[in-house]
């Protein structure tokens, strides 16, 4: 069976280092911003999406995992 992986290449010295910082910084205020809007819905709309308040964090992190991928 074959398998795909996504092998991503590093940048080496300082613009490495600053790219990693700035994707880090992007990547949470994406989790910030996704928070903060869903925590401005009610419970109820949060209910008819399907969700429930504790599983906010949980999303926000998803949605930025996917965009960025995990660290």
């Amino acid at each position: 069976m074959a398998y795909a992986t996504e092998i991503r290449a590093q940048k080496a010295g300082f613009a490495g280092f600053f790219e990693g910082l700035k994707v880090r910084f992007a990547r949470q205020m994406l989790i910030r911003e996704t928070v903060k809007e869903l925590n401005a819905l009610t419970s109820r709309e949060l209910a008819d999406l399907g969700l429930h308040r504790s599983q906010i964090t949980g999303i926000a992190i998803a949605a930025a995992n996917e965009r960025f991928g995990a660290l």
